[in-house]
């Protein structure tokens, strides 16, 4: 069996890779497992050595491993260059921190000493998906490793040159067989590699129905899960907000990879009496991003990662204008080959509206008015996803105070919502469970284990 790749821009074969069979499968967790025994017994120091060379590796291979990813799904060269650099970044911050994040702490009891250490638990299975192949697996990889996990990454069908890329890079880095290992499996065999023994936990960002059943299979073989799943970001603009550079952000921030991204900015709420005049910044902004190929270093857009994909988004934007929304921009399929959908202004969207409803995974900005900031937290909550969101305005400790209401596991204050390595991501809701990177995201996946030393203390 193999996964065979279709090239969004230019809809064509680009090549095809073989899947493992349960065979295969058993070997590799059986060999995590082997490799397991001593990798945890391995100090920080030289698990930090072994992080800081596979970020050397990749940065010196970046202009390959950054094409891998522009011909497989799609994404900018651009963009692509910064993602293999945002990995690395991850390889090194936890190579630099992890030690401290996992410090023993010492806590006073009845005890003559007590104390928690973070211990590692064994193997790690990360399923992820395509849009930010090098990055989704070093944020899963690079805090497990630190803590003396193995891991096993199940990587999306659409990216198998990423994946295997990523292997390589570890290889080439010289860590130890079965550290950390590429498993391409066909869909149908995810389930038993989740149930299988060798397993301790499992990392997983994608869909809310994925996650769902991701999250029952682990849970009903008594498994830790972190789920990252969908988001349906809201904006915040406020009328007292620095426009210009709220509408400068809003835009880069939905047309990141196509749009294709949880965290991007998907519903813009803005405040009524700068509605009309934040649409037209948007609109002339959006309108001057260049759609093409994305191995051209001045595309901004690039394709949609696979047909149905885009099928999908034009359903949602069709179904949308047709309820009531208003297309300022876009909003047509282009004519020619590969999956391109252009930049797309809809606005007065309520929440009626499946472009409000559901999580739109395409360079769509959906823009709807609120009377004020009360009302506009409102819209922005009335959402099954909790994952980022942000707020412009000039008043940020008024902003500070209004974060504890926002119904997400991020607010970005006058600023773009990313994932950084010193910081947690995660959402509530239907957007998951659980958090990753920063010193939260490394404790996911240990032992911390209580140790009580006698005599006890009169």
């Amino acid at each position: 069996m193999t996964q065979i790749v279709i090239n969004p821009t230019n809809g064509r074969q680009l090549h095809e890779f073989p899947v493992m069979d349960p065979a295969q499968r058993e070997a590799v967790l059986e060999r995590s497992q082997s490799a397991y025994r001593d990798w945890r017994k391995t100090s920080f120091a030289e698990r930090a050595e072994l992080l800081r060379r596979v970020a050397e590796v990749m940065r010196d291979d970046r202009e390959r491993l950054a094409l891998l990813m522009t011909d497989e799904m799609g994404k900018p060269i651009r963009e692509a260059r910064g993602e293999v650099d945002k990995a690395a970044w991850c390889a090194e911050h936890y190579a630099d921190h992890g030690e401290t994040y996992l410090a023993t702490e010492m806590i006073g009891s009845d005890a003559t000493i007590s104390y928690v250490q973070y211990l590692p638990i064994g193997t790690v299975l990360g399923i992820l998906p395509w849009n930010a192949p090098f990055w989704l697996a070093f944020r899963f990889a690079a805090p497990a490793l630190m803590a003396g996990n193995t891991c096993v990454m199940k990587h999306d069908s659409n990216v198998p040159a990423c994946a295997a890329g990523i292997a390589k890079s570890f290889e080439k880095a010289g860590f130890p067989e079965g550290v950390f290992q590429n498993m391409p499996l066909a869909t149908e065999d995810i389930a038993g590699a989740i149930q299988h023994d060798c397993v301790r936990a499992v990392s997983f960002t994608g869909s809310d129905r994925a996650g769902s059943i991701v999250a029952a299979t682990a849970a009903q073989y008594i498994k830790p899960a972190v789920l990252e799943l969908g988001g349906s970001d809201p904006v915040i603009v406020l009328a007292d907000a620095d426009l210009e550079v709220a509408a400068d952000t809003v835009v880069l921030s939905r047309i990141i990879n196509a749009g294709q991204s949880c965290i991007a900015a998907k519903r813009i709420i803005i405040e009524e009496p700068i509605y009309e005049t934040f649409l037209s910044m948007l609109k002339e902004r959006l309108g001057k991003l260049k759609m093409g190929d994305p191995r051209e270093e001045t595309t901004d857009i690039g394709p949609i990662a696979r047909a149905d994909l885009r099928d999908g988004l034009h359903r949602q934007v069709r179904a949308s204008i047709e309820a009531g929304a208003r297309c300022l921009l876009g909003g047509e399929i282009p004519a020619g080959d590969g999956f391109f959908y252009p930049a797309t202004l809809l606005a007065d969207v309520d929440d009626s509206m499946v472009a409000f409803c559901e999580e739109t995974f395409g360079p769509i900005a959906v823009a709807m008015p609120a009377r004020d900031v009360d009302n506009a937290l409102e819209i922005a909550n009335n959402s099954q996803y909790g994952l980022g969101s942000s707020i412009w305005t000039s008043d940020v400790a008024k902003a500070i105070g209004l974060a504890r209401d926002f119904e997400a596991g991020q607010v970005s204050i006058n600023g773009i919502v990313k994932t950084d390595p010193r910081l947690p991501s995660g959402g509530v809701k239907r957007s998951g469970y659980g958090r990753e990177l920063g010193p939260h995201g490394i404790k996911m996946f240990v032992n911390a284990q209580q140790v009580w030393v006698g005599p006890a203390r009169g």
